[in-house]
């Protein structure tokens, strides 16, 4: 049995850097949404830089990072870090656009593949368009390419993980129907300390017609 297990291992791991797991950056849009999820580039510092900056007061309390303080990467780095993330097909992030101008970022990052094939989607959204609903938008845009689209990474689940006080975030899950599954205590660390988070999934299974287009139906009630 110990045998079988290491094999199973070696073989997910092996799965996992397939060249055919690379990931094909695209422009993710919906008739009835006013905002497109398109990959961000070196050409977006400035920009990036002035919306991610201007909205660290606001985004501050919800911000993960790292215990170990990890050193400090310049754009340019972090850019050709996600193109290497696509690459090997473990992350993918995107801007959210809206009349051309950067008002938010949605990612998929720590991808598996083999048995489980899921990821974990993280999002913001500038305080200046928030109440919107570009960040529900923008989930099921996501969810949509991530877990139906064959050109996607082909996921069966992502797991969102939110803050229990994060009341605009559990808003955003409820709106695009995501499955709550418990609460998992110290899950990530946060504005300085390990803190429970409550976590959500969206299935394959309930993608039906398409989360986007539900979304869309129901703002129309």
């Amino acid at each position: 049995m110990a045998t079988i297990k290491a094999v199973s291992v070696f073989q997910s791991i092996k799965e996992a850097f397939k060249p055919d797991h690379q990931i094909r950056m695209p422009r993710l849009s919906h008739p009835a949404f006013p905002i497109t999820l398109r990959p961000l580039t070196l050409d977006d510092e400035e920009e990036w830089n002035e919306v991610r900056w201007r909205n660290n007061d606001w985004l501050a309390p919800w911000e993960s990072g790292d215990p170990v303080h990890g050193g400090f990467i310049t754009f340019n780095q972090w850019i050709q870090r996600q193109r290497r993330n696509e690459q090997h097909g473990v992350g993918a992030l995107f801007a959210i656009e809206y009349q051309m101008r950067i008002v938010g970022q949605i990612s998929l990052g720590a991808i598996s593949y083999g048995s489980m094939r899921t990821g974990v989607v993280g999002y913001w959204v500038d305080q200046c368009y928030a109440g919107h609903g570009f960040a529900p938008m923008a989930v099921a845009l996501l969810a949509d390419w991530a877990l139906t689209d064959p050109f996607g990474p082909v996921l069966h689940r992502l797991e969102i993980a939110i803050l229990p006080d994060n009341a605009r975030s559990l808003a955003v899950v409820r709106k695009v129907g995501a499955h709550h599954e418990g609460l998992r205590e110290r899950y990530m660390y946060v504005n300085g300390q390990w803190r429970d988070h409550v976590t959500f999934a969206l299935l394959a299974e309930d993608a039906g017609q398409g989360f986007a287009n539900r979304l869309a139906s129901q703002n129309l009630q």
